[in-house]
């Protein structure tokens, strides 16, 4: 009954859920079309709260490191497009930031719950998990593991 509170992170090792997306722009994202590139997948409670921004622009002002490993990075939360809009043109965000309605991707990746738990994956060009970790990890670390 309370799983959703007590879950781990998907493991190291395990093959990512796929799933499709759409950002603030309404552009549909598969994960299964992005195989052959790294993805960074960032859960995050809510656009423009303090530990959220912080988080995000950490990931932005890191954005040529990103780039240079050939990954492509989203934000991920269940809010509107207009208020992940709103959040990206704000704070310059080059990556897209993803609208998961109803928390259901979010349930595939065990960060569902009353708000979302911040989590951060990369996962590799191959589709398995390479890194999977609650919390504010920074970018040089989540890098580190692809």
């Amino acid at each position: 009954m309370f799983s959703w509170l007590f879950s781990d992170p998907l493991s190291v090792g395990t093959l990512a859920p796929d799933f499709s997306l759409p950002d603030e722009s309404g552009r549909t994202v598969t994960l299964s079309a992005l195989r052959g590139h790294g993805v960074v997948l960032v859960f995050y409670p809510g656009d423009g709260t303090p530990g959220c921004t912080k988080q995000l622009c950490e990931f932005r002002d890191s954005w040529e490191a990103v780039r240079k490993r050939g990954l492509d990075l989203f934000g991920v939360n269940p809010q509107s497009p207009s208020s992940h809009g709103k959040f990206r043109q704000k704070f310059r965000f080059p990556f897209p930031l993803l609208v998961d309605r109803g928390q259901r991707v979010g349930a595939l990746y065990h960060t569902n719950g009353l708000i979302v738990k911040r989590t951060v994956y990369l996962i590799g060009p191959d589709g398995v998990i390479r890194f999977a970790r609650r919390g504010m990890p920074k970018p040089s670390e989540v890098l580190a593991a692809g």
